[in-house]
């Protein structure tokens, strides 16, 4: 190419030089508009988990269509993170265990979103049971979901997955918890001899979720929790009936009866234990009983959750149920410890429901109370072989006596497929006299024919309230 002068030279390389630039510029923006679009894309959905009230719930799973598993935290929050769905309509699954929607004409039960990145949005549940679910005691990763949404959350982790039912006692002003097998992050067999933790001995601040509830575990040198009855020989170590008893001094203990387990389900072993407050852990006190082929059935033991009652001689007794009493036993360190001194009781088979068209219901596993509200003892029950779920379908019934007779049985919970058993009343959690009865229990897929554990809740303590001025819970006499 030429130029006639030195000067046009000069400006053709300025218009090149210049357009190049215009050109990379506006490569630039497009790459920097590409870019703010993944930043944006990449943004999480906020989905609020509700029920008709406003009240979070936790441990809702919602399931696309394609599989993926979206589970609500202690807040009643998911953070919907999946970019394949991000700006196109979204049908969920919903399966809530007593919080759902109602089913559509082709037999499925969810909800349609349109989630997008930034976007928060709240899924509406109506509560089917009786009974309000507050949300996870125990296990790790409470509150990821909000976590996952930058929201600051203040309670720490406690390095516990999972673990087994719970026993709990007041005993110099704290309240002291203990729980079976429980599982850590470091291996798959965690501590099989008992966990254990304190709290302050007072009513929880708030009954409606977020729970924000933590322990004092009793820890080892590691930092980690600890067993409780570090025994030797083989097998799972369990307690039950844990109570609080005086001696002749009037110094109290704590006390319990342990079982030794052997494959697949087997006590081996039974026997007494008192808590050492100095080790921070339950010494042997005897054993009552080791199988043998004279004799391969344990005899009765103070097993179960433990009431504290006045019989009718005014005499301050122990009875020992799960749930209704299957001993009696004087509120004293000597009598506890003397087989003599035990008597055993016959519990009620069944309890009538209140639904007359309902077979009298049997109870497999619970617990029972003094409730100063309704003025009468009140008990709350897993229904041995329910529907739908086998072992996860709870109850409802009141008595004039710990003993007796037990009736009008109401369902106040049912689960999925799933397994809520053990469930042990907290009116500890409660203030006196309040009409809010709160009662904890084992969520786990054992011993159901379910093959997917809900990620972060299986194995743990779920808590719930059942608020008992509901008319569903009495009688027609007495409404």
């Amino acid at each position: 190419m030429f130029w006639n002068s030195v000067e046009e030279k000069l400006a053709f390389h300025r218009q090149v030089t210049v357009g190049w630039m215009l050109h990379l510029l506006s490569f630039g923006l497009c790459a920097w508009g590409v870019c703010e679009r993944t930043v944006q894309a990449d943004e999480p959905c906020r989905l609020e988990i509700v029920d008709q009230e406003g009240w979070p719930v936790p441990l809702v799973e919602l399931r696309t269509v394609h599989g993926v598993r979206l589970v609500s935290d202690n807040a009643g929050l998911i953070c919907f993170d999946l970019p394949e769905l991000m700006e196109q309509e979204t049908f969920l699954t919903v399966i809530g265990h007593g919080y759902g929607v109602p089913v559509d004409g082709f037999g499925y039960r969810g909800v349609r979103l349109m989630p997008r990145p930034g976007a928060t949005l709240q899924v509406k549940l109506r509560r089917t049971s009786l009974a309000r679910r507050l949300g996870p005691l125990t296990g790790a990763g409470l509150f990821a979901e909000s976590q996952k949404l930058g929201e600051a959350v203040k309670t720490p982790e406690s390095g516990v997955l999972g673990c087994d039912s719970i026993q709990s006692v007041s005993f110099q002003r704290r309240r002291y918890h203990f729980w079976g097998d429980t599982n850590l992050a470091n291996y798959p067999l965690g501590i099989f001899h008992m966990t254990g933790a304190t709290t302050d001995d007072l009513p929880l601040s708030r009954l409606q979720p977020p729970l924000n509830h933590s322990y004092d575990y009793f820890r080892d040198a590691k930092n980690r929790p600890k067993a409780m009855v570090p025994m030797e020989g083989p097998g799972p170590v369990w307690l039950s009936g844990l109570a609080v008893v005086p001696d002749q001094r009037g110094t109290e203990h704590i006390v319990c009866t342990y079982s030794r387990i052997t494959p697949p389900l087997t006590t081996h072993e039974v026997g007494l234990c008192i808590w050492n407050p100095q080790e921070e852990r339950f010494i042997l006190h005897r054993k009552v009983w080791e199988k043998s082929d004279t004799q391969p059935e344990p005899p009765p033991v103070p097993v179960g959750h433990v009431v504290d009652w006045k019989d009718s001689q005014g005499q301050s007794c122990l009875l020992f149920g799960d749930p209704l009493p299957k001993m009696k036993i004087a509120k004293s360190f000597e009598a506890w410890q003397s087989q003599d001194a035990w008597q055993v009781l016959t519990p009620q088979e069944t309890i009538a429901a209140k639904d007359e068209q309902h077979a009298p219901v049997r109870p497999h596993s619970g617990s029972m109370a003094w409730n100063a509200y309704r003025q009468k003892w009140v008990t709350v029950f897993m229904q041995h072989f329910g529907k739908p779920s086998v072992f996860g379908e709870i109850w409802y019934a009141e008595a004039d006596t710990p003993l007796g007779p037990w009736k009008s049985a109401v369902k106040i919970l049912s689960h999925e497929n799933y397994t809520f058993y053990n469930p042990r009343l907290r009116d500890d959690l409660s203030p006196p006299g309040s009409p809010i009865l709160c009662f904890e229990g084992t969520y786990t897929h054992t011993f159901s024919d379910n093959k997917e554990p809900t990620p972060r809740y299986d194995y743990n303590q779920i808590l719930y309230r059942l608020d008992l001025d509901q008319p569903e819970l009495h009688s027609e006499a007495e409404e």
